[in-house]
């Protein structure tokens, strides 16, 4: 298998690019899912999206609301919510020069949580899980902004 070329030393920044990309298609996939739930439910938005004919009975057929789909677009604006915090801070701690362990520790256990929140939103898992879940990955990327501040701060 070939092999990408390192365009950096910084350990730390290669973790996060791995963990943010894994992070990046899971949301991705939520878009997928989306498509899914929408033609299986038969549920859409728009009128010109209904299969088959477009006739005025089959827009108002399917052109309605769903439960399922609407908890997969929540479980997505929540990812968008989070995992844009997660990139931005996430960048600037990976570049700062943490300890390589802790910067690890801090990708996974974000990307675990984030992964485990969109399953049990859509599942739906009872709370606290979406709940925990979701306060793991903010508390993850507080904890990576806490470091920057502590360590970093040039006022």
């Amino acid at each position: 298998m070939a092999e990408f070329p390192r365009v950096t030393n910084n350990e730390a920044l290669m973790a996060f690019t791995t963990y943010g990309t894994i992070v990046v298609v899971k949301m991705m996939m939520m878009s997928v899912l989306t498509s899914y739930f929408r033609l299986t439910r038969k549920a859409f938005d728009n009128p010109e999206d209904v299969p088959g004919s477009r006739t005025e009975e089959n827009i108002k057929k399917f052109v309605r609301r769903d439960d399922r789909v609407d908890r997969v677009l929540r479980a997505h604006r929540n990812d968008l919510e989070n995992i844009v915090p997660f990139f931005a801070i996430g960048l600037l701690y990976s570049l700062s020069n943490p300890d390589i362990t802790t910067a690890i520790w801090h990708f996974r256990i974000f990307v675990a949580a984030r992964i485990y929140h969109s399953i049990a939103y859509v599942t739906p898992f009872p709370q606290p899980n979406r709940g925990m879940s979701w306060f793991i990955g903010y508390l993850t990327t507080f904890s990576m902004a806490y470091q920057l501040l502590k360590n970093k701060l040039y006022l």
